[in-house]
């Protein structure tokens, strides 16, 4: 009840005036026009639906009947059309050359051609029993005209080509074992590199004696043991490279 009589009061009869709140303005870019000219320059101009102007079709352009389908080439008038064909047989028009005698005499040409002439060799055939069917000799197989050729038995080019293309490829396969080998072989160490590597090796046992030599006397946490045990065998594994390489004098290496 008290809340109620504080909020009545004879001042909330007057009228207020709404206050709309004032929008800020709004936010506009600084690079909007450069944007906009970036845009406008690497716009393609058919990058559309369409060409962006298209020409309206005139009403008089309309699709006719027949139009759409294939027409002829007009035909020429030629004077090589109204020519005919050459005829084997003489033409009813024409007349026969009259007049014209020969004075070869056929009889003696005739005689001469058979005295003269060489007789013609008879057809080998076979016959496949004594009161059977002739047939052609040279098509039966039992003619040797094969193993008569002058390339019989003599081997085929494709052949010995593909022959030597094998010896090749061999010879290049065992070439390239050959070449593998040589690179895998041993390698012996020359006397300044062995003793490179015996004061790199010896260094490096000092530089590991040293961190050894560092650690705290108590060692009660495992992190210190695991570091005191990777010293160690560190340590084992130089003192014995150094003695295996102060014991041979000869060193091989393989070539990876």
């Amino acid at each position: 009840m008290t809340a109620q009589c504080a909020q009545e009061s004879i001042y909330n009869l007057l009228p207020r005036l709404e206050e709309k709140p004032v929008k800020p303005p709004r936010y506009i870019s600084t690079f909007r026009p450069s944007v906009k000219r970036e845009v406008e320059k690497n716009k393609a101009r058919w990058k559309t639906m369409g060409p962006a102007k298209v020409a309206v079709p005139s009403p008089k352009n309309f699709l006719q009947k027949h139009s759409k389908e294939p027409k002829l080439p007009a035909r020429k008038k030629e004077q090589d059309s109204k020519k005919l064909p050459a005829l084997s047989v003489p033409r009813r028009t024409d007349h026969p050359v009259m007049g014209i005698q020969s004075k070869k005499n056929f009889i003696n040409t005739n005689a001469v051609a058979a005295i003269t002439g060489l007789p013609k060799k008879p057809q080998p055939i076979y016959v496949d029993r004594r009161q059977g069917d002739k047939y052609l000799l040279e098509t039966s197989g039992l003619v040797p005209k094969y193993i008569k050729k002058k390339d019989y038995g003599v081997t085929p080019k494709y052949v010995t080509q593909r022959n030597e293309e094998m010896k090749r490829a061999q010879k290049e396969y065992e070439a390239g074992i050959l070449e593998h080998l040589k690179k895998r072989a041993m390698k012996q160490l020359s006397d300044e590199e062995r003793r490179s590597l015996l004061q790199g090796l010896k260094k490096n046992w000092e530089e590991v004696y040293r961190e050894f030599q560092g650690l705290s006397v108590e060692i009660d946490t495992i992190p210190k043991k695991i570091y005191k045990e990777k010293l160690e065998s560190q340590m084992k594994q130089l003192e014995h490279d150094i003695e295996v390489i102060e014991k041979h004098k000869v060193i091989y290496i393989a070539n990876e």
